[in-house]
């Protein structure tokens, strides 16, 4: 199983890093491939947008002509994770200042709404993954809020109260960054609903 980490901008090593540790765990050859060009999305079953500076993100995407590849990908139903910047991307409106986003997910977002670099933090929390209470390492790095949760979208975790993690169908977000942790869960979670996609994939060919 193949699954991409954009890598243009942002921490996408450790996400491979995450990624390479699950498939030990899972007991399965889990491959991370860095994605540096749209055609390169036709090789993977599923993709992580990590997190960085979605501006700067933005303007690279835009560059090497991202956005139809991206929309076919997630047409497709192949899944996409994004964490941190990779949600603001893929929510479906963006304040903190308005930008474009690519509204595979209906969220709204705030940008920067944790505050400044100096104001980061970890926290201890519970995600409901799989129907069961599972406990989640989370670093806050600069992140947004998510502000706006649509009808379709199904919250997974909270802190204080607020969305954390989300997903609806094959999107999942994050505001923190499971891969600057030693803890698994999340990316595991990713690589389950990959496996799932990809086996109805197979099924339906």
């Amino acid at each position: 199983m193949k699954i991409g980490v954009l890598a243009l901008q942002g921490d996408f090593d450790r996400h491979a890093k995450a990624l390479a540790r699950c498939g030990v765990s899972r007991s399965e050859e889990i491959q991370a491939v860095e994605v540096r060009k749209p055609a390169e999305l036709a090789d993977v079953d599923g993709l992580i947008i990590p997190g960085g500076e979605s501006t700067t993100l933005l303007k690279l995407m835009e560059a090497w002509g991202f956005v139809p590849a991206l929309e076919k990908f997630h047409a497709e139903g192949r899944p996409i994770f994004g964490t941190c910047a990779g949600l603001i991307l893929l929510a479906r409106d963006v304040d903190n200042p308005r930008q474009f986003s690519l509204d595979f997910i209906d969220v709204g977002v705030e940008r920067n709404a944790y505050g400044r670099q100096r104001e980061s933090f970890e926290a201890r929390g519970s995600a409901s993954l799989e129907g069961r209470p599972t406990p989640v390492e989370m670093v806050f790095i600069r992140a947004p809020r998510i502000r706006r949760v649509g009808a379709g979208v199904e919250t997974l975790a909270h802190h204080a109260d607020e969305p954390v993690l989300a997903r609806q169908g094959s999107v999942l977000v994050a505001t923190f960054h499971p891969e600057l942790t030693d803890d698994p869960t999340i990316h595991e979670y990713f690589c389950a609903m990959v496996a799932r996609a990809a086996a109805r994939r197979g099924a339906a060919a």
